[in-house]
């Protein structure tokens, strides 16, 4: 082995034992340290991490809630994983069956090699259209945050009727023109290696800092293992080609997203906008077009960035609450 390749995999080990390391100490940080519901006497309902194999990769996912209870069923961000909602699920499992599953090749998912699995859109939303089944959950109010709507789009039009309602947090279910993806456009347009390589700007360390950081209100409010973690993920091998994969086909979904929108125009699901205003992605003024398709839409801007959750999870999490208790039954 060179010496080269041994100081990198060295690297490699030192970031995956930091990070779990620093998911270890998180945990028993928050198990000695009470939060606003313990501090007020209540005490959150319990997550459950499982794995359940779908199509021969298992899939990971968070659990709360009762079952019976109607699902809430939350889908991550790129480049996150269920961890996002950890401060939501316990907020939300009061009242309902909370399923957070992560993608093939995100978060403790499985990675199957890029020869045998497509990582894209219709796999993902058909790995969880068969999760669904496994669980036997035929309906679901939908949270969707980032890429979460397109893949959860899929899902409901697939069996239209199967979702109850939507809660879309910085996901749009239009193509967005934002300079933000200025980079990307030419990725999507040829598909080189040229462009593809260009495109390695997007899962950069600096890259996905920003994502957490750009527009909050005060930096200091978000958890630098955020970041920490992803990165750490980013960097088993193979996982950069699979996210250069994901990153490609987003500019494949304009014919999705037309299809998602014709849906919203003839069901009306109940939806709830809540995004952050300042997200350099999709900001809180672009979110508004929901409402070009879904008039009832209701539209809350928070004054933070594109990961709204990680400053304003009491917030969202009151908002949802009084919004699915309108609109979905709780037998």
């Amino acid at each position: 082995m060179r010496r080269s390749d041994f100081i990198r995999g060295g690297a490699l080990l030192g970031l995956v034992g930091a990070a779990g390391f620093g998911a270890r100490a998180e945990e028993k940080k928050a198990a000695a340290r009470p939060g606003p519901a313990e501090a007020s006497g209540h005490v959150p309902t319990p997550t459950f991490y499982r794995t359940e194999t779908v199509e021969g990769i298992p899939i990971f996912y968070r659990e709360a809630g009762r079952p019976g209870s109607p699902v809430v069923m939350l889908l991550h961000g790129w480049p996150s994983s269920s961890r996002m909602y950890r401060d939501l699920i316990p907020l939300l499992a009061d009242k309902y069956h909370v399923i957070a599953p992560d993608y093939p090749g995100f978060g403790q998912s499985g990675v199957p090699p890029r020869s045998t699995y497509d990582y894209s859109f219709d796999s993902t939303g058909q790995i969880l259209d068969a999760f669904l089944q496994k669980l036997q959950i035929e309906k679901f109010a939908l949270y969707a945050s980032d890429i979460g709507g397109p893949i959860g789009y899929r899902l409901m039009l697939k069996k239209p009727g199967r979702m109850t309602a939507l809660i879309a947090q910085n996901s749009p279910a239009y193509r967005s023109p934002n300079p933000y993806f200025k980079t990307l456009a030419q990725y999507w347009k040829d598909g080189s290696a040229e462009s593809r390589q260009a495109a390695r700007v997007y899962i950069s360390p600096e890259a996905i800092k920003r994502l957490y950081v750009f527009g909050v209100k005060d930096e200091a409010r978000i958890d630098p293992d955020n970041w920490l973690i992803d990165n750490c993920l980013m960097s088993r091998p193979g996982v950069d080609e699979i996210n250069l994969d994901i990153l490609h086909d987003i500019g494949g979904d304009g014919p999705v997203l037309l299809k998602a929108q014709d849906y919203f125009r003839e069901h009306r699901p109940p939806t709830l906008v809540v995004t952050g205003a300042n997200d350099e992605v999709f900001s809180g003024e672009y979110m508004k077009k929901y409402r070009d398709f879904l008039p009832d839409a209701e539209i809350h801007l928070l004054d933070t960035g594109h990961f709204a959750l990680e400053d304003h999870a009491s917030e969202i999490a009151s908002l949802a609450l009084d919004f699915l208790g309108r609109t979905i039954r709780n037998d």
